[in-house]
């Protein structure tokens, strides 16, 4: 019979009628399935979709269709010769009805092209407001309790909902997904957890193991804001990507950073091109001009909470349960809560989190040994992904990690000391009425560039061993640099680090101040000439607050 049909319609347009025939006979005898229902049981057999063009790449050899139903992608191979166009007809944006023969490459599956067509205008309308439908629907969030109590996380909890629909539909839409985080132990945490929980559905998405790498990027910022070049970077990348690949414009998740008008400028620049924002933040700002400017803004201070007493590993690790509950984002909010000092702030929480971590076999001290790992090699890579490195830190495989941990774990303790004895031996301390003023020079004191304990690390460190030697809980500890000043303070010191800019801001504004931070421990920037005139008027600050 098959043959019969191949002698009968397989022949040119002269019998255009009974070719149009032939087509509804097989649409009518193949079965039609939604492409998540495409698996290897189907390898060598025919079937029928209805998908939208999502993009046309054509290579060397035959025009690859990407297309969607909104319950997962497929690839489409159609040839007519080599490097030649196939369909030419069909363009991105059209709705088609396609059979296709499920077949393999490179270990994905893919649909060989029999034959295919574009769907009428009713046929049109009524597919895509069913894909709006089902992407809707699959984005829904469940709602699952949180790993601990706390009311920040109640008060969040519409935001972090919120956040988890826009990322799961960002997947479903075969949006690329950005992840700016700070460039520190607490950064990294908030990334990988983040990254923990949307890699496996992309790549579910798209029947891809190498789909992770196209459509995620989890990247560092070395400043604690989301500046310009990054952002400059970030888009240029990707208008790259749209112009090269056809990909959608990026939805960017920063994290550890974003709620600060420093970074206002790169989000607004970015948005020009077409790009999303979500930002996970603990630090504080003065005025909100960020939530009006993303999809979803999530901060403890936009609840009337301290951001001081929940890290952003914190939220972003309770974020990705709600996104995919995979298995490890238990023990990331105690490694991020220990880094960012959340227990001096924050002691029940950190406990539940530890208590936690400890099921997994994770006690206190590796905890801590992992976050020291996790800021050295944050000092060294920089700017670079090490997706498969920062794994292995994180406990993939658990195996490698201890090894890993135990081998570097002591070596960098050792340079913390080496560290904090320089700081000791150099450190200048004063009294400003009856606060205690630590003042430890980095430029002239450290090597440059490279040498760890970073210069914020230092003065945490000297800030923290004057306090318990010297039992002194009236303290200010300040690294000073060429164009920056990192500082650390006690609670019985009285300090604010927002209104200390502002009174910088007020008293020199030709030293043009920017930064930020926590009321106890941040850091600010100013111009190179400005460093003496700084000095100062911190001084003065310090002197009025008593």
């Amino acid at each position: 019979m098959k043959k019969k049909f191949d002698k009968k319609f397989n022949k040119p347009k002269k019998n255009f009628k009974d070719f149009k025939k032939f087509q509804k006979y097989l649409e009518e005898n193949i079965e039609e399935l939604e492409i998540k229902d495409i698996n290897q049981e189907l390898f060598n057999k025919s079937v029928l979709i209805t998908a939208l063009i999502e993009r046309i790449n054509q290579t060397g050899g035959p025009t690859i269709f990407v297309v969607s139903d909104g319950t997962g992608s497929l690839a489409l191979k159609g040839f007519v010769g080599q490097g030649q166009r196939a369909y030419p007809e069909l363009k991105e944006g059209d709705t088609i009805k396609a059979t296709i023969k499920i077949n393999e490459y490179n270990n994905e599956l893919e649909g060989e092209i029999k034959r295919i067509k574009a769907l009428d205008k009713n046929e049109n309308e009524e597919f895509l407001e069913k894909l709006i439908d089902i992407q809707k629907k699959r984005a829904e969030v469940k709602d699952i309790n949180f790993l601990v109590q706390s009311p920040i996380l109640d008060k969040l909890k519409p935001y972090i909902i919120k956040a988890a629909h826009e990322i799961l539909l960002a997947i479903i839409q075969n949006r690329p997904i950005i992840v700016r985080h700070h460039n520190d132990t607490d950064g990294y945490c908030a990334g990988y957890a983040l990254e923990k929980a949307i890699l496996p559905l992309i790549e579910k998405e798209h029947s891809s193991e190498k789909a992770g790498y196209e459509f995620f990027l989890r990247a560092p910022s070395q400043a604690p804001f989301y500046e310009i070049d990054d952002s400059i970077r970030d888009t240029a990348m990707s208008l790259r990507n749209v112009a090269k690949f056809s990909n959608k414009m990026p939805l960017v998740i920063i994290t550890d950073n974003g709620s600060t008008p420093e970074d206002l400028f790169a989000i607004k620049q970015a948005k020009v091109h077409g790009m999303e924002f979500i930002v996970i933040d603990h630090h504080y700002f003065d005025h909100d001009v960020i939530t009006k400017e993303v999809l979803v803004h999530i901060n403890p201070f936009l609840v009337n909470e301290d951001g001081a007493k929940f890290s952003a590993g914190m939220l972003c690790a309770e974020l990705a349960r709600l996104i995919n509950p995979v298995e490890s984002l238990e023990v990331i909010p105690a490694i991020a809560g220990l880094a960012d000092r959340i227990d001096l702030n924050n002691p029940k929480l950190i406990e539940d989190y530890l208590n936690i971590a400890k099921k997994q076999g994770y006690d206190r001290e590796l905890l801590v040994n992992i976050s020291k790992v996790i800021d050295f090699v944050s000092a060294k890579v920089r700017f670079m992904e090490v997706r498969e490195y920062i794994g292995v830190i994180f406990g993939e495989p658990r195996d490698k990690q201890k090894e890993l941990v135990s081998l570097m774990a002591p070596y960098i303790i050792g340079l913390e000391e080496k560290g904090l004895q320089i700081a000791k031996a150099n450190t200048k301390i004063e009294m400003i009425n009856s606060t205690y003023l630590q003042l430890l020079d980095i430029e002239s004191t450290f090597p440059g560039f490279g040498f760890y304990p970073k210069p914020g690390k230092c003065v945490g460190l000297i800030h923290d061993y004057f306090q318990k030697t010297k039992k002194i809980t009236n303290l200010i500890t300040i690294g000073l640099m060429n164009t920056a000043i990192t500082i650390r303070a006690t609670d019985e010191a009285n300090f604010s680090m927002h209104e200390l800019i502002s009174y910088l801001n007020k008293h020199s504004p030709n030293s043009f101040v920017e930064g930020g931070g926590h009321k106890n421990a941040g850091s600010i920037t100013f111009i190179p000439q400005k460093q003496t005139e700084m000095l100062e008027l911190l001084k003065e600050f310090i002197n009025q607050r008593r």
